[in-house]
């Protein structure tokens, strides 16, 4: 049964506000849209004070939260990346009392785009094209697109601070006296509403690493590697990249995962890491501290993305945000012995 401290932590007030807004306190000074609010979410969780015993209806569906994913629950499983953002989402959701359902993937064959009227908010991981952003926002306004790699105009945006995090490794790789720096990573897809990919893409990371080279003079030495996302193309990526006649003396990697198949492949063919080549990489997963060397990685701490993500949603639930928001999560290099100096 919903309680009068569920409706002020969703409205955040105190319960003691909510008990003398509910009850009409003539005594009770607050600001009209505090007093709105609370009325509003009370409403919309069927609060009903005067027979607590009646058995309580089901809460409004707008005080639920859709979560589309882009990728299957055992993308999940295998990236630490994705599996420690939705832990983010749920965690939060449950501190606001908020429920998250997936009415559907990105992918599923079988998807009715007209369900998402039903929530309150919507949470849309990945990009997608701009015809698409618009029939979603006419279904329901507040949507929320998460971990995308671009602006989109006009819409609620929660991302990683990919370029400057690109920046930060290839800043400190260059006053350790590195210059010949290559990149593996993967693409980025913009989907259409059938969840078919449109449009293949330069991820930020690797954008961010072009232009770093380009600003820097560093152009000859600019090679970049594809490898889809997974440990085995980054370990045949790093066996192209092995063949260059100018060998790299530093590698930048978009993930952890990649990373693995690229001191697989470093390891086979008996370079050291790092004294031969320096590698560093995005995720920083709890195994990073025990392969060896010990991996040097950006911290993207993607479980609190999840929870922002999830505070925007009851925002756009609870109050009128006439803007649309961008929120950018900063994210930390830990280096560790994966990167050596050559001064």
């Amino acid at each position: 049964m919903t309680s009068i401290r569920d409706i002020a932590k969703i409205a955040g007030v105190s319960p003691a506000s909510v008990s003398r807004i509910l009850n009409n306190d003539p005594t009770f000074h607050i600001n009209e849209a505090a007093r709105g609010r609370v009325i509003e979410i009370a409403r919309k969780l069927n609060y009903n004070k005067a027979n607590k015993k009646r058995r309580p209806k089901q809460p409004d569906s707008s005080l639920s939260v859709a979560l589309v994913m882009r990728y299957g629950n055992m993308r999940e499983l295998n990236d630490p990346y994705f599996l420690n953002m939705h832990k983010g989402i749920d965690e939060e959701a449950k501190k606001w009392h908020l429920r998250v359902e997936q009415p559907f993937k990105l992918d599923d064959p079988d998807k009715n785009w007209t369900d998402l009227a039903n929530y309150g908010a919507v949470i849309i991981e990945g990009e997608m094209t701009s015809a698409a952003i618009e029939q979603i926002q006419n279904i329901n306004p507040n949507v929320i697109f998460l971990d995308v790699n671009t602006n989109i105009r006009d819409c609620n945006i929660v991302r990683n601070d990919f370029i400057e995090a690109t920046t930060n490794i290839l800043d400190t790789l260059y006053d350790l006296g590195h210059r010949n720096i290559a990149y593996i990573g993967g693409k980025s897809a913009v989907v259409n509403l059938d969840g078919k990919i449109v449009l293949r893409k330069d991820d930020l990371r690797e954008g961010g690493y072009i232009a770093w080279m380009k600003i820097h003079n560093l152009d000859q030495y600019c090679h970049t590697f594809t490898a889809n996302w997974s440990a085995d193309e980054a370990l045949e990526a790093t066996n192209q990249l092995l063949q260059l006649k100018d060998r790299p003396t530093a590698i930048v990697v978009a993930s952890d995962p990649m990373a693995l198949g690229v001191y697989k492949a470093l390891n086979d063919a008996n370079v050291n890491i790092p004294n031969d080549i320096s590698v560093a990489s995005f995720d920083d997963v709890e195994i990073n501290r025990f392969l060896t060397p010990t991996l040097s990685s950006i911290d993207m701490n993607t479980e609190e993305m999840g929870k922002a993500t999830i505070r925007l949603a009851k925002d756009l639930i609870t109050e009128k945000i006439p803007i649309p928001l961008t929120i950018t999560c900063h994210s930390k290099f830990n280096k560790r012995d994966s990167i050596t100096s050559l001064n």
